[in-house]
């Protein structure tokens, strides 16, 4: 696709407002993995949030929601003079831009905004007609945590200062004191020429120095060129390309992944429940018993790998991690609690099963979270974080589960009383079993690739061989020993083993009856389901390869008849917004359309017929390979996969009838559809029905089913 058939198809994809969006599922909003701006017209004014990634408290006690909790920074705000008739408003996904008028009694004020691909600065261009003189200001919020307007405070907890605003040349500086050291400051510039006014503003955050300010200047001083971040952006969305007729899930992809590059970069901080849009919510920190894993998913398939901050974070915090068990296990441990800040910290410890009290149990967190790493090393085959992440903090966290493993009369290894995400606690239980096996195959297998001749390699083996199985009864996986499944949960923590980490999976005939009836029974009792269980469950039944029960589950997430459904802008909330919800729903859909696990790479191994034309371009999956593909009422026309890394690729193309395959080398066909290909680097195979010479070249497909854009369109 040309340039400008890739700005025609994002641009098909924006959200649009012809209402004036006042709440936060309904709102634009803009960021760039640190900075985080979310816009609303409130009456007279436009207020864009200012809130970034980095700030946050750093107190030594009072957890992850008061001591190093995430803090809010302000609002930049523009007022009219007038009484605001209409406004009419484009998200502009290819350039990351919110464009519009706001039309008043007075005259029309036209903006445009964008938050710099990489250098982290708010723009606002303002210009007005008529008699209209919009006022532009910024309004510094209190460092006070978001959870004090759900809880009460601490005893003993005393608040930080009060903002204080200086002028420092042609910019003026906000800064937040911390009470614990650091401080965040918000410098800016207004500027006017003639009737056109423009805002440039930076947020920085510095601990223990308090240097601040000296960044948030240096950075409005330094030039925020647009083309530059016109071309960062246009060049993100052209690494992979998916299309299918469904107009409204079509956008609702594509503003995905706009979403988490505006929300996150390797590198950077990982994404809290909000991203670095902080608003009121009791949750303000990073979540990882399921918020961090499954806000990622979709930077994988995608292509998007210098998105995973979760790689990042945790590389640059090991000792971090250690820290966050207790001294008695650091020597060979690490952990990381149900909520941390930016840096795993909680400001606190875990606390080892079995010792009571309010201490978090659920011990498989840190395990969970590497399975996301490990993916990236799958898709990309990147040795580095095989050896560097995935591999020294896998072996830390299977030590710590290691510590509570012991020999029961039958022979077989037992986990003490451990807890399942939100739902209790349990001995054996399956949230972590699972993990643990997961975790000692992934540390064999690397030990191998990596060469390494581990100690402890014997006990993983032997950890294989005697743990208990997983607890089981009529309705599938229980929570664990003695724990039925028995009440409704939005969680599908019990169900890892399905998925993602596919240890039982639909290819193992003796574990279907298992996994089924397990979905089953998740599904059947609906109450406290919420938008992933939707996208949880529909990533189930699509590794089952169902691709029309896979999708009736999905759409629930949209069901307005639902408590709570994804919001007017892609959003979505509960008692705060959570982002990892939406954002796991895009992963759904590439489970739907390319699925590597397994070691073998499945192309439209679960379309719903209501796709009946899909196209996807350089989708990456495991092994390092890159697959383009297009399927046309229902049949697919081609297979086109290139090796980036000269894994072996084995292939269930999906086309029916006898095939060609044009390969640089050797293959073998097992004859169900499936083939194994010795690709080196750079290598492709093509494969297509034969008889048939298809057209290769990728482009959209036609809209079947229109939908509204996303926003609040008239």
């Amino acid at each position: 696709m040309s340039e400008r058939d890739w700005e025609e198809f994002i641009g098909a994809q924006d959200l649009v407002w012809k209402r004036p969006p006042t709440q936060y599922g309904q709102a634009p909003f803009l960021g760039d993995g640190r900075l985080g701006s979310v816009v609303y017209a409130e009456g007279n004014v436009v207020r864009f949030t200012v809130q970034h990634a980095d700030v946050q408290d750093h107190r030594a006690t009072g957890g992850s929601q008061f001591g190093v909790c995430r803090l809010p920074v302000g609002n930049l705000k523009m007022t009219a003079a007038g009484t605001v008739a209409a406004v009419d408003w484009r998200l502009d996904l290819w350039n990351a831009e919110l464009r519009g008028t706001v039309t008043t009694s007075l005259g029309v004020i036209t903006f445009a905004a964008y938050i710099h691909s990489e250098r982290s600065v708010l723009s606002l261009d303002v210009s007005a007609s008529g008699t209209e003189g919009p006022v532009l200001e910024f309004v510094p919020a209190k460092a006070i945590p978001m959870r004090a307007e759900f809880y009460p405070l601490p005893e003993g907890y005393v608040l930080n200062p009060d903002p204080v605003t200086r002028a420092d040349g042609r910019e003026t500086v906000v800064t937040q004191e911390l009470n614990a050291g650091g401080r965040t400051a918000t410098a800016f510039r207004i500027t006017s020429n003639g009737r056109a006014q423009r805002v440039l503003l930076a947020v920085a955050h510095t601990f223990p120095e308090a240097g601040a300010d000296r960044i948030a200047v240096k950075a409005v001083r330094a030039a925020v060129p647009l083309a530059s971040h016109r071309r960062w952006w246009n060049a993100f969305y052209r690494k992979s390309f998916l299309s299918f007729g469904e107009q409204r899930l079509q956008s609702f992809y594509w503003i995905q992944l706009y979403k988490i590059a505006s929300g996150s970069r390797a590198g950077g901080p990982v994404m809290a429940t909000t991203g670095p849009w902080l608003e009121r919510t009791p949750w303000g920190a990073a979540w990882w018993n399921l918020n961090v894993q499954l806000e990622y998913w979709l930077v994988h398939g995608s292509n998007h790998l210098e998105l995973d901050s979760i790689t990042s974070t945790l590389k640059d915090n090991q000792e971090q991690l250690v820290r966050n068990v207790k001294e008695a296990y650091r020597h060979d441990s690490a952990g990381v609690g149900r909520s941390t800040d930016r840096t795993t910290s909680n400001a606190g410890t875990l606390y080892e099963p079995g010792t009571g009290g309010t201490g978090v149990k659920e011990l498989g967190n840190l395990t969970w979270a590497l399975h996301n790493v490990w993916l990236s090393y799958r898709h990309s085959m990147d040795a580095r974080i095989l050896s560097d992440v995935v591999f020294p903090l896998l072996r830390r966290s299977i030590n710590y589960y290691l510590h509570f493993l012991t020999k029961g009369s039958d022979g077989r290894l037992h986990l003490d009383v451990t807890t399942s995400p939100e739902y209790g606690d349990a001995p054996d239980c399956n949230y972590d079993l699972q993990l643990i096996r997961w975790g000692c195959q992934t540390l064999i297998d690397s030990a191998v690739e990596l060469k390494i001749n581990d100690p402890l390699a014997p006990r993983w083996r032997e950890v294989l061989r005697d743990l208990t199985p997983y607890p089981v009864d009529a309705n599938g996986f229980m929570i664990g020993a003695g724990v039925p499944f028995a009440v409704s949960h939005r969680h599908f923590s019990h169900l890892l083993a399905t998925f993602p980490l596919m240890t039982v999976n639909w290819e193992q005939q003796e574990n279907r009856e298992l996994i089924e009836k397990s979905l089953r029974h998740w599904m059947s009792l609906e109450p406290a389901h919420r938008g992933y269980s939707y996208s949880g469950s529909g990533s189930i039944a699509a590794r089952m390869f169902r691709g029309d029960e896979a999708y009736a589950y999905f759409v629930k997430m949209f069901d307005t008849t639902k408590r709570f459904p994804v919001l007017e802008n892609t959003m979505y909330t509960e008692a705060g917004p959570v982002v990892e919800t939406p954002l796991s729903g895009a992963q759904t859909i590439h489970d739907f359309v390319c699925q590597s696990w397994g070691g073998v790479v499945r192309v439209f191994p679960a379309v719903p017929s209501a796709w009946p034309d899909v196209v996807i371009a350089d989708h990456s999956a495991e092994g390092g390979f890159s697959v383009t593909a297009r399927r046309v009422q229902g049949r697919t026309e081609f297979v086109l996969v290139r090796s980036r890394a000269g894994e072996p690729l084995v292939l269930r193309h999906g086309i029916e009838g006898p095939v060609s395959v044009v390969a640089p080398v050797r293959y073998h066909d097992r004859g169900d559809g499936t083939l194994e290909i010795p690709l080196r680097r750079g290598q492709e195979v093509l494969v297509h029905p034969r008889g048939r010479r298809p057209d290769l070249a990728v482009r959209p497909v036609a809209v079947t089913t229109p939908g509204k854009p996303w926003g609040l369109p008239a």
